[in-house]
């Protein structure tokens, strides 16, 4: 399924049905009263999270988005139809927003949570709601409230536990192919992954948590460079960020350079996202020839990263089972005694 994280739509209420003016008639009732009925109210559009999605892609077919209007009060005193509501199902983490300005209008985090952005028109009041000792006989009723018309920009930031950061090809999408059921295209060019992706962890019985590998991060990318601000913004609601460095060819000084360059696009991005916590993965070990002297050497260099750093292959396995488990632990504040590195 093709991946979407931003539409503009236009949303309308429904107009109210207006009220009716009617006298009753009736054998033997020469003089009825007035009896028209009150219009019926205009359906709403309303905003429905659903769990079952995971882009815009479908809304983003359907550009306008109008509800139906209530229908006329009729005689006897019958109040007229409401309109029908239009409820448009969106992913878990939708931002609704005011186009022009980027106002926040409301944020979709729940299944089922529900947001009303266009109220419908109330019906207009039939000639039965005027009459009066004074006015027996009212010759008028109220035309219905008219609904309300605007565009929303709807913004999907996707809700994963962890986000894997790293430069095109560190290994994200293998990674994440290996440790949950995810399925992403992988290839050995830049930029296979163009959209992020979503897998759920199975850490042991019951216990799981969801990744995100967020493609397209270069240097420059907070510029617009590579994918650009396309995903960055997919890293704010993680919890921490696994950030995985390609060790096959690069020197320990080149990696530590790597992860400078995504930790400044992060930062230069939102300043905050710079100091989520981390833990650091050197991938495609299984390459390395001279594996005890690098893993030495960059033990030295990311000395003063907060935890300590893992050697895995994607590929292989090597590693995995243990970036699992730390993934855990950090994620749910689990404190555990390591050996010194």
């Amino acid at each position: 399924m093709k991946f979407l994280d931003e539409t503009t739509i236009i949303i309308a209420s429904g107009h109210g049905g207006p009220g009716c003016v009617s006298f009753l008639r009736a054998r033997f009732v020469p003089k009825g009263g007035p009896d028209g009925g009150n219009g019926g109210k205009g359906g709403d559009v309303i905003f429905v999270g659903d769990n079952q999605l995971g882009t815009l892609l479908d809304i983003s077919y359907h550009r306008s988005y109008k509800a139906k209007s209530g229908s006329g009060g009729q005689g006897a005193d019958m109040d007229g139809k409401g309109g029908d509501d239009v409820v448009i199902p969106v992913p878990i983490g939708t931002l609704i927003k005011e186009p022009e300005t980027g106002d926040l209008l409301y944020e979709i985090m729940e299944d089922g949570e529900i947001y009303t952005a266009c109220f419908g028109g109330r019906g207009g009041k039939g000639n039965t709601h005027f009459k009066s000792a004074t006015q027996r006989t009212p010759r008028f009723a109220q035309p219905g409230e008219s609904g309300e018309e605007k565009r929303v920009k709807l913004e999907l930031k996707l809700i994963a536990d962890i986000g894997i950061v790293g430069l095109p090809n560190a290994g994200k999408s293998t990674l994440i192919s290996r440790i949950s059921r995810a399925k992403p295209k992988i290839a050995d060019y830049p930029f296979t992954t163009l959209v992020p992706n979503l897998g759920v962890v199975s850490y042991s019985d019951y216990k799981t948590f969801v990744v995100a590998d967020i493609p397209g991060l270069i240097k420059g990318a907070h510029e617009g460079h590579g994918l650009g601000t396309k995903f960055l913004k997919h890293v704010e609601r993680t919890n921490f960020l696994i950030h995985m460095l390609d060790a096959s060819m690069a020197t320990p000084e080149q990696l530590l350079e790597d992860y400078h360059t995504i930790k400044n696009e992060l930062a230069l991005y939102k300043d905050e996202l710079s100091f989520k916590k981390e833990l650091v993965v050197f991938n495609k070990f299984d390459t390395v020839y001279d594996r005890d002297e690098k893993i030495a050497e960059l033990k030295e260099l990311f000395a003063d990263i907060e935890s300590e750093p893992l050697f895995v292959s994607a590929v292989t396995g090597d590693g995995l089972d243990e970036l699992i488990r730390r993934a855990y632990h950090m994620l749910h504040g689990i404190v555990k005694v390591v050996d010194d590195w």
